[in-house]
């Protein structure tokens, strides 16, 4: 457990923050009448368009340190008190949490991705405030209706129950005392028709109290109100069945406001435009900067910053947004010097680490230290219920399935094809499917490879998600399929072995009888991949672990950086590759003269490398509208 060192305690200003950020989670404080009042859990998801909230998530990160994101919730009709009071408290926590934080503001409607992964199945916002909200529901049962989109998460807005509000593109839920509809427009997507089904369950548990309440779907393409009764029902409350039009186009919402970065300082009050800056080295720590991307903006707060000009800089830009007239769908994220975000970094030249602060920097553990956060991150888990692994490999023109003993062991100069069968939340069956494309693979592999996939992909009527993974990219989920996975060198496919007999390379595809080094490298997630590497003493490297096979001899290499996860793997690399031979163990500078000899050479202390940098990948969507391609960040993981 982390806690607060005793000047950070001093800087306590509000009560209501006193335990906060000691648990990993999520904690609400909704603002009232200028003060911060603590939000029950049984409250957690609700929230009302007049009022303003305060949201932290505590998470874990890799050293057993906490990170922290602040996000203050604006309703749609919340004051500008209540706004500024949530603005100068977010920043107050931020302060208290030793200024470890990255700040977001959420619009009512607009929220981020990140924002409404926290509440599941998805955030129910509700008009009025909390008081005048929660006697009203108390005295008489409010019909509401809500329109839902989005395929991932689920974005619900309260709108009036009125004909006008319906349209053919989305969702709506029309939640009544003694039924709850879903009215499906004929241009939503199935993934949105699913996604608003698991809302209704909430819906039914938070505000009828375990009254007995049904539940029918109305569809828009095949509405006949007087051949069906519920349909009857549902438009009864709209006066009627009546033709709804199409969405009107929102500009505001559809057309994304491009423009080249731009980076502006801000002191005593004042924002200047800066010339172009390309280094995070350029950045003063006595100022606050507003880096404009457009579509998003990063508010960053220097270290040595006053805390006048901290709180200045939220109003400041704020007014920036009203004045520039940008959309309400633009995403605003506060950050402190030393704990930028990938997505920050991301939008410089360059970045230099030297300034960059420690992550645990300013923190104490207390005696129950034990308790912290476990040191390596998990990888993202698979779909729940287990499932079925099947792989080919592309051999002589065709997919050839691969023994299951043999699953998991991807080839260079090969191409594959991974299909994995699981059962969905709703207990259908679902399919991933995805092409491994090795670098050394050859052209005709390659192509066959993605025919082969698109033919399975109409077997099964075009149910699977697919992938096209390459050698040295694979995500953790793909990973994680295999116990473990291998990656190693040459080939088995016969266009792979041609290739090597016209060019009279060497072959070097592995063996279980010869000579190879296989490297058991450090990753934020889960340790379950090994890498063929050149059997050389330059291979070696302090941060990883290495498996040294020489015939029937085999050895497990631990680097003096290594982790304990990395020697514990390669026992089980080294069971899976040679099941039968004695494993030796050596430490980095504790080698034998044979160790060394069959590497050809000696050489004092393996190299260290530079930790790696893990980049976030990037979502891009694109829209052409007047014969102009527009491209827009949706999203960093």
């Amino acid at each position: 457990m982390v806690i607060l060192n005793k000047s950070n305690s001093e800087k306590i200003q509000d009560p209501a923050f006193k335990s906060a950020g000691q648990k990993i989670g999520t904690e609400i404080w909704r603002i009232e009448n200028f003060q911060l009042v603590p939000l029950p859990e049984t409250d957690y998801g609700k929230f009302y368009s007049g009022d303003s909230y305060i949201v932290l998530r505590t998470s874990a990160h890799r050293g057993g340190a906490y990170v922290y994101d602040i996000h203050f919730w604006i309703g749609k009709h919340s004051t500008q008190d209540e706004f500024g009071t949530a603005a100068i408290k977010t920043i107050e926590l931020g302060e208290i949490l030793g200024g470890r934080t990255v700040q977001h503001r959420e619009l009512q409607g607009h929220e981020s991705d990140m924002f409404l992964s926290y509440f599941k199945p998805c955030i129910v916002p509700l008009q009025g405030g909390f008081d005048s909200g929660f006697k009203r529901h108390e005295e008489k049962y409010e019909i509401r209706l809500y329109v839902c989109r989005g395929n991932r998460v689920v974005r619900m807005n309260q709108v009036p129950v009125a004909l006008s509000s319906l349209n053919q593109d989305h969702i709506f839920i029309l939640d009544t005392e003694s039924k709850v509809y879903q009215f499906n427009g004929k241009n939503s997507s199935i993934q949105e028709r699913a996604k608003a089904l698991e809302v209704v369950p909430y819906l039914k548990d938070e505000f009828h109290s375990g009254r007995r309440c049904g539940f029918a779907i109305v569809d828009d393409e095949e509405c006949k109100p007087e051949l069906d009764s519920e349909s009857g029902e549902f438009w009864a409350y709209f006066g009627g069945f009546a033709p709804i039009a199409e969405k009107a186009f929102d500009e505001n919402e559809l057309i994304p406001n491009v423009t080249a970065p731009t980076i502006y300082s801000i002191k005593n009050n004042q924002m200047k435009l800066e010339e172009s800056i390309k280094s995070n080295e350029n950045l003063e720590s006595h100022k606050c900067y507003l880096l404009d991307c457009g579509t998003e903006m990063f508010l960053w707060v220097g270290s040595l910053a006053p805390v006048d000009d901290r709180i200045a800089a939220i109003k400041i830009v704020k007014d920036f947004v009203e004045t520039e007239k940008r959309s309400n769908n633009t995403c605003l994220t506060r950050l402190v010097q030393g704990y930028e975000t990938s997505s920050f970094k991301s939008k410089f030249d360059s970045w230099s680490t030297s300034s960059d602060m420690a992550l645990g920097e300013s923190f104490s553990a207390n005696e129950n230290s034990s308790n912290a956060p476990p040191l390596v991150e998990e990888a993202p888990k698979l779909p729940e219920g287990g499932g079925k692994l099947e792989v080919w490999c592309i051999n002589n023109g065709d997919k050839i399935l691969v023994p299951k003993e043999e699953e998991g062991k991807f080839y260079s100069g090969d191409c594959y094809i991974v299909l994995y069968t699981y059962q969905s939340i709703f207990k259908k069956e679902e399919y991933f499917l995805a092409c491994w494309i090795g670098k050394n693979s050859v052209q005709d592999d390659q192509n066959i490879v993605s025919e082969s996939a698109n033919s399975i992909w109409d077997a099964l009527n075009g149910k699977p998600t697919q992938a096209r993974i390459y050698e040295g990219k694979e995500p953790p989920q793909f990973i994680a399929l295999f116990q473990p996975m291998f990656v190693l060198k040459g080939g088995t496919s016969s266009s792979y072995k041609k290739l090597i007999e016209e060019t009279k390379l060497i072959d070097r595809t592995y063996s279980s009888d010869g000579m190879a080094l296989i490297q058991i490298p450090s990753t934020a997630f889960n340790i379950n991949k090994a890498i063929q590497v050149d059997a050389a003493v330059e291979s070696l490297c302090s941060l990883d672990c290495f498996l040294l096979q020489a015939g029937d001899a085999l050895y497990a290499w631990h680097g003096k950086s290594s982790t304990v996860e990395q020697q514990q793997f390669s026992e089980t690399v080294a069971k899976n590759l040679k099941p039968a031979s004695a494993l030796k163990h050596v430490k980095e500078g504790q080698e034998s003269n044979s160790f060394w000899s069959f590497l050809h050479g000696k050489k004092i202390g393996a190299k260290k490398t530079k930790q790696r940098t893990i980049k976030d990948p990037h979502l891009f969507s694109f829209s052409l509208r007047n014969s102009t391609i527009i491209s827009t960040l949706e999203k960093t993981f």
